[in-house]
């Protein structure tokens, strides 16, 4: 590990049948559309058959630790090497879900998330900034 800093790899939200609404990359090894939509589709058949409604799931595979929820119509992800912490993983994505659920009035769903794509966007950015957490506290992150 390079230091004591948490690093997140990647923030994704798809929708039921894995096609992108909103994500962020922030690792090298994802820089090009190809490896993104790859590891997207990968990620989204290894996760489709689980059951991640209420609490979010940790998985492994490819070297990266993978922590999802499911909401509605739409599947949440945060990514991080396999020597992250998955406690600091769970924590981002929940602050994700909770921010996005405050800003969206607990409507989080494809259809509202798409309708407020700056709003999430915004989201996204106020919690991660080139894979280093900046915020984990969602009413903080909806203010801003």
């Amino acid at each position: 590990m390079e230091g004591s800093c948490p690093l997140i790899k990647n923030i994704l939200i798809l929708d039921s049948e894995g096609k992108r609404v909103a994500v962020k990359y922030f690792a090298p090894e994802f820089s090009t559309l190809t490896a993104q939509t790859a590891f997207e589709k990968s990620v989204f058949t290894k996760t489709q058959r689980t059951n991640a409604r209420g609490e979010a799931e940790i998985i492994m595979f490819d070297n990266v630790i993978t922590v999802f929820k499911f909401v509605s119509d739409l599947h949440f992800y945060v990514t991080g090497s396999q020597d992250e912490n998955e406690l600091i993983l769970v924590t981002v994505l929940q602050a994700l879900f909770d921010a996005i659920s405050l800003l969206l009035r607990n409507q989080v769903e494809k259809k509202t998330v798409l309708e407020n794509l700056d709003l999430v966007l915004l989201s996204l950015d106020e919690i991660v900034d080139g894979g280093i957490i900046l915020e984990t506290e969602a009413n903080v992150i909806a203010s801003r």
